[in-house]
């Protein structure tokens, strides 16, 4: 019984002394895959590997992460100026390596769980002039066995100016787990307390949380569930607030079955009070159906090769045929809800719109009507139409024709099949020969 337990300890020994080595390289191999693998998904991103120096116990890596092209490039290009080199996200990491990662003991958040390696990484923003500047926070990060990534990136509150420009931030934290190999990306993220300001104006939003589920496609996008909640956020300038949003949430869901996708998206938005209307409430509830999914990966990756600015007469020569596939595949749109309240009443909306399935190759855009059919539902409350009268009494013909008053609304009931078109049960004519 000695002899088998001494022997046990023994290799267990060996486990714990020999696999840092081992698992180091394959740690090492787990972080490239998952960085290249997020570059991938991005699409305009390029991630290199500027050190890895390999110790038996733990490491030491840099990784640099540049933006080239696309629309994240444009945008920092307009925050940047013309001419000026992007910046460039640097991560250094302190990876502990074995199946049981004593060496991460040392430092914060240390841990023994069973996996690859155990990781802390700091950040940090290369500028265009040379000048590096640090972001605040630490990832946390565990490589599992299977190869999948769990980092957690934590922020302590702090504060930081740059002559007239200041931040302040409270304690946040983005839970991100990724797996290499499927592509599955599980978040959440929870954060507190951020205010921006420059001289008299500044930004602050109080918090904000979100989490969801990816899984991506053969289609070249994900899909999955979302759900985002914002509480507060005000813009002001020279002490007065110059509006923002009270509350904000959105929750989507996206599927693929066979090669249709469906996604239903809901929201709620609350403002700030606007002038004339007072505070205006927001809600929303969009469904698509029954889309080709090829066609919207197509799309998509033609709309991302294009990139922003991209001339309209040109856009549309590129994704042309896309667009008759996407659409000659048959697909229905729906907004179940589009609402706004407000003091003076609630403006109701619905609408749906089918398009049916038909021969690709025969597609034609003046056969896009009579493929079409739609119905949509609106109410008007009556106090509002009267302000719009009052600020443009040429409104009345329009009022006249798409409106009709019941009781203390306005409501428009209109309808199209076959290429016919009725508002309110009156026929309406519409120019096939335009489309």
């Amino acid at each position: 019984m000695k002899k088998g337990i001494v022997a046990v300890l023994v290799i267990l020994a060996i486990v714990v002394i020999v696999s840092p080595g081992i698992l180091g390289r394959l740690a090492e191999k787990s972080v490239d895959e998952n960085l290249n693998w997020a570059a991938s998904e991005q699409g305009d991103v390029v991630v290199s590997s500027d050190s890895f120096d390999r110790g038996w116990f733990s490491s030491e890596g840099q990784h640099r992460i540049e933006i080239k092209g696309g629309n994240l490039g444009a945008m920092l290009m307009e925050l940047s100026g013309p001419g000026e080199p992007l910046p460039v996200l640097v991560i250094n990491t302190h990876l502990d390596h074995g199946l049981i990662p004593f060496s991460s003991l040392s430092r914060e958040n240390g841990s023994l769980a069973p996996g690859l390696g155990s990781a802390v990484s700091t950040l940090s923003v290369e500028l265009g002039d040379g000048a590096t500047v640090d972001i605040p926070g630490k990832i946390f990060s565990n490589v599992a066995l299977g190869g999948a990534l769990q980092s957690s990136y934590q922020i302590e509150p702090g504060s930081r100016s740059d002559g007239h420009k200041k931040a302040a931030w409270g304690a946040s934290k983005i839970d991100v787990t990724a797996d290499a190999i499927s592509g599955n990306v599980d978040f959440a993220g929870d954060i507190q307390g951020v205010t921006f300001s420059e001289r008299s104006e500044s930004l602050v939003i109080d918090s904000l949380t979100f989490s969801g589920k990816q899984a991506p496609t053969k289609y070249g996008f994900s899909v999955g569930d979302m759900t985002m909640q914002l509480d507060g956020m005000s813009v002001s300038a020279n002490g007065v607030e110059a509006g923002g949003i009270k509350s904000m949430r959105v929750d989507g869901h996206t599927k693929l079955d066979g090669d249709r996708v469906g996604g239903r998206t809901t929201f709620k938005v609350a403002s700030q009070a606007l002038p004339m209307f007072g505070d205006v409430t927001v809600s929303g509830d969009v469904v698509l159906d029954g889309a080709n999914a090829r066609a919207i990966g197509d799309l998509s990756a033609k709309m991302r090769a294009l990139g922003p600015g991209a001339d309209e007469t040109q856009t549309f020569a590129v994704i042309e045929n896309d667009l008759k596939h996407l659409l000659a595949s048959g697909l229905e749109m729906r907004f179940d809800q589009l609402d706004v309240a407000s003091p003076m009443g609630a403006v109701e909306m619905d609408m749906r719109v089918k398009v049916s399935e038909r021969d690709t190759d025969a597609f034609e855009w003046s056969s896009l009507l009579l493929a079409t059919e739609g119905a949509a539902n609106l109410s008007v409350p009556e106090a509002l139409v009267e302000m719009a009268l009052a600020m443009n009494p040429q409104a009345g013909a329009v009022v006249a024709i798409l409106l009709q008053k019941n009781g203390d609304v306005y409501e428009m009931a209109a309808k199209l099949e076959k290429g016919l078109m009725t508002i309110n049960g009156a026929p309406i004519p519409i120019p096939l020969g335009a489309f």
